[in-house]
């Protein structure tokens, strides 16, 4: 048994429940992995100089054991997400130790625990097995999954199921992931494709889509309203370009700050308005490594009232980090919220303590999303509100390509990758859906 039959059975439109729970599984099948004893491979480089190309690595690997209440999927379409990234280049830290914490757990979490890490946090693609325990699913349905990875064994998550003390983030805490051609859930990952949207662009936006939902409209988050002055970082980026997306469909003004023409030109063609070239505008933050620019917070907080009327931001949604952060509580309201879910630019954040203390703004932590908020944002993909940011796709075998580019800011929105797909444009279900919504799927597609 070959993983080209299991492609078959899903090319196949007479396939059923049945017929999937009755393939054969495959020993083993291709995945995007890094190595243990590679992990100081870019030791003394600059975070710039360390290339995925070199670490990212397809390999043949055994498939794992299916334990209770987890699925085995075959990934037809994945995507590269930063976490990807930085897994790639062993930064902060290698996540070996993950997988080795991960792996004391239990029996069953030892799988885990290898001398590779198979990467990757999203997939789009087909049930092919249950384990014990698992009712809402079978073999054959067509599903997407989110990356919160709980155990559920402590109170402590069950008011919101970001706060399970075993809470991990699938193909980067956790082994088995999205990169590869059959991938291990847990079932309660696991949520409907989009029946409009092909393979790769249903497996687009998972992550990116769940994280900007939780981050800016859930109650855990910004909880924005409508009316709200929203200042999006990177907004036509592969979290920015959701925020934006989120915020003109609740009624909400997106202040979009992009570095490029080009990026802002994307931002108007999803219905913003208010832009910021930071490039163009030539915004320097900071004087030196060490100093910020008081200065250059005011005249970027006079440009941000130039779009809104008068207005200071509501809502920063912040994730590049040191560079913006001083800025970023600068110019939110007094009572307004800075909320800050990464750090691209670096994890140190300094900021002037008296415009947070002294104008009661907050800052909220906010990471990845629920079940509950991960389902809301996909229901929203599904119903045509909110659209995938695809804007090009690899094969598997140029999944190292694809992770330098993200790594260098070479893209656009999202980054795709073929898994078990032969080609893009396979597994739409619903055409008359897709051509209502055709020019808004295909919107960083044509940049």
């Amino acid at each position: 048994m070959t993983v080209k039959d299991i492609l078959a059975a899903i090319q196949s439109p007479d396939s059923t429940s049945a017929d999937f729970a009755a393939l054969p599984l495959p020993e083993s099948y291709r995945a995007i992995t890094v190595h243990k004893d590679e992990t100081e491979m870019f030791a003394g480089l600059a975070t710039r100089d360390k290339d995925p190309r070199k670490s990212i690595h397809l390999d043949e690997v055994p498939l794992p054991e299916l334990g209770p209440g987890e699925a085995l999927v075959a990934v037809m379409a994945s995507s590269v997400n930063y976490n990807s990234v930085w897994t790639s280049i062993f930064e902060p830290l290698s996540t070996f130790g993950f997988l080795e914490r991960y792996g004391r757990l239990s029996e069953l979490t030892k799988r885990h625990d290898l001398p590779y890490h198979i990467i990757g946090s999203d997939l789009a693609g087909v049930v092919l097995r249950t384990g014990p325990g698992v009712n809402a699913w079978k073999p054959g349905d067509e599903v997407v999954a989110h990356c919160l990875s709980v155990e559920l064994e402590s109170s402590d998550g069950h008011n919101d199921t970001m706060l399970d003390p075993e809470q991990r983030i699938w193909g980067f805490e956790t082994n088995f992931g999205g990169l590869a051609e059959i991938a291990l859930v847990k079932s309660n990952q696991l949520m409907p494709k989009p029946d409009h949207l092909s393979w790769e662009e249903a497996a687009a936006p998972g992550l990116v889509n769940s994280t900007a939902y939780r981050q800016l409209v859930s109650r855990n988050g910004a909880g924005m309203k409508q009316g709200d002055n929203v200042l999006i970082w990177g907004a036509s980026g592969g979290l920015g370009s959701y925020a934006t997306q989120f915020a003109l469909a609740g009624g909400a003004n997106p202040i979009c700050v992009v570095s490029s023409e080009q990026k802002a030109e994307i931002c108007r063609s999803m219905g913003a308005e208010a832009i910021i070239d930071r490039t163009a505008e030539d915004y320097k933050f900071w004087k030196d490594e060490h100093t910020q620019d008081p200065k250059e917070w005011k005249r970027f907080g006079k440009r941000i009232r130039e779009l809104t009327d008068g207005e200071d931001v509501d809502i920063v949604f912040e994730h590049p980090g040191r560079e913006t952060f001083g800025a970023s509580v600068y110019v939110t309201r007094k009572g307004g919220t800075i909320v800050t879910c990464a750090s691209t630019s670096g994890y140190n954040h300094e900021y002037d303590n008296r415009y947070l203390w002294m104008s009661l703004k907050r800052i909220i932590g906010s990471h990845f999303a629920n079940y509950r908020e991960a389902w809301e944002a996909n229901r929203l993909i599904a119903k045509g509100k909110i659209h995938p940011t695809l804007s090009k796709v690899y094969a598997l075998e140029e999944t190292g390509q694809a992770a330098y580019d993200v790594h260098r800011n070479l893209h656009q929105g999202k980054v795709g990758v073929l898994c078990l797909a032969p080609e893009e444009g396979l597994g739409v279900r619903d055409e008359e859906k897709r051509a209502q919504h055709i020019d808004a799927i295909n919107r960083f597609r044509n940049i």
